[in-house]
């Protein structure tokens, strides 16, 4: 971590090359020579992660915090402290607090961590308020807020970056670079999906936020206090981001090529009621629920260039982590479970996997050659540093991010979608068009620089 702090400090601004053009600024806010101005709205667990990240860094000061439970404020507060930084604002009075955040005139980008249903209020308040804004996933809820966010974006012309860490997975990155050298041929099918037990995430103790036990909501704490209440109340893919996020980069969604269509179907609920009968007896009263979504989620996604997306939701379930990423060509396939690839002609036996580690590093992305041994400790494998890397250094150009507020509508319009789908047994939606057209024209993000 020392390490990392020193050479992310003593490259931050050098880094990119660009980052220290003298005309590049900040809208009325400091040249990109200096430092941006954080505030961070949710210092949960999430939150305090990016916390962390941001107080390596050498171009920035978090000059805001805000949170409802002040218990997190102190939390943020003293890693602050010990990391050396003036003491930011705190904004606790209420939930709509964070608005007088974004009223300050010392704050140039937010990052958003909170609960679900109030991430797009606050993006578009952010953007109203001429921030630019960092969106955790998944960005909306609701066709109509993904057009919020769109909207937004294109009224007040403020850029809005949602915080996919995913697509900054090292095999991911690795695999995108063999997609950009043409390895696997012309691209024809993929499979992603979010598919993680979080049966103890969901439901815990009221204590801790893995605790063992079967509570959530009220009672809950963390995330059980309020991501269970989806799973309560809504039969859709809820969380599609961590699997179409890297698959929408790989095949240039909203940048010459576009989400057509989706049908998506969802098998019966079990899973959350079991578990609660197991831990918590069957007397329970959480255990007298009836959760209205389905154990396993499954959609079917076409583009416009005629590739099909599987999109898996799997999250009350026994099973191992993954994101069952697969990406498949006219000259090849890799699959992530199982650590296979299978190129024709090049593999050591016809009709037989390889294992894919070989390529895997044959290929490795020039941002994780580079940054690698520095992302180590950030989180999530290291891809927390490469996201949160890309929002600072857009930020203080006040350019177009890598992933913008086009990808964070058509990518977390997976959930209404889904749910329509779903209630008309598997009907197919059509997805909208939020570029208006200019997915035609718009040019893909130059995803292999070093850079961000």
């Amino acid at each position: 971590m020392s390490s990392r702090r020193n050479f992310i400090r003593q490259t931050a601004l050098v880094g990119t090359g660009i980052s220290l053009a003298p005309h590049l600024t900040l809208g009325n806010n400091p040249s990109a020579n200096d430092k941006l101005n954080v505030g961070l709205i949710g210092v949960g667990l999430r939150g305090t992660n990016h916390l962390s990240n941001l107080l390596l860094r050498n171009d920035i000061n978090v000059t805001a915090i805000c949170d409802i439970d002040d218990r997190r404020n102190v939390i943020a507060l003293n890693m602050i402290a010990k990391a050396g930084y003036k003491k930011p604002k705190v904004f606790a009075k209420d939930e709509y607090d964070y608005r007088n955040l974004l009223a300050l005139d010392d704050v140039d980008a937010v990052i958003i961590s909170t609960p679900w249903l109030w991430h797009t209020r606050m993006a578009k308040d952010a953007m109203l308020a001429g921030k630019y804004a960092g969106l955790e996933v998944s960005a909306a809820n609701t066709m109509e807020e993904c057009w919020d966010l769109v909207n937004t974006h294109e009224e007040t012309g403020t850029h809005l970056m949602i915080l996919e860490n995913v697509c900054y997975r090292r095999d991911v990155m690795a695999v995108l670079n063999m997609v950009k050298q043409n390895v696997f041929g012309e691209l024809l099918h993929f499979r992603c999906g979010y598919q993680h037990d979080l049966r103890f995430v969901k439901l815990n103790d009221g204590k801790t936020a893995y605790g063992l036990g079967v509570e959530f909501g009220e009672k809950g704490i963390s995330e059980s206090a309020w991501r269970t209440q989806h799973s309560l109340l809504r039969d859709a893919d809820v969380y599609p981001t961590h699997g179409i996020g890297p698959i929408a980069t790989l095949c240039d969604i909203n940048r010459g090529n576009r989400f057509v269509s989706i049908s998506s179907m969802s098998s019966k609920g079990v899973g959350l009621h079991n578990y609660i009968v197991k831990h918590g007896g069957e007397d329970h009263p959480n255990a007298k629920l009836k959760f209205k979504q389905g154990d396993i989620i499954t959609s079917m996604i076409e583009t416009s260039n005629e590739e099909t997306i599987i999109v898996t939701h799997d999250c009350n379930s026994p099973r191992p982590y993954s994101l069952g990423f697969r990406v498949q060509g006219s000259e090849g396939i890799w699959e992530v479970d199982g650590n296979r690839i299978y190129i024709e002609d090049k593999v050591e036996k016809p009709h037989h996997w390889d294992e894919a580690t070989k390529w895997l590093e044959q290929y490795d992305h020039p941002l994780w050659k580079r940054f690698g041994d520095y992302a180590a400790g950030s989180g999530h494998g290291g891809m927390d540093f490469f996201v949160l890397q890309a929002f600072v250094e857009s930020a203080k150009q006040n350019i177009v991010p890598p992933m913008d507020a086009y990808d964070a509508a058509a990518w977390s319009a997976i959930t209404p979608l889904s749910e329509v789908s779903i209630a008309n047994g598997g009907e197919v939606q059509d997805f909208p068009d939020f570029t208006r057209g200019n997915w035609v024209k718009r040019k893909p993000y130059n995803w292999m620089k070093d850079t961000y």
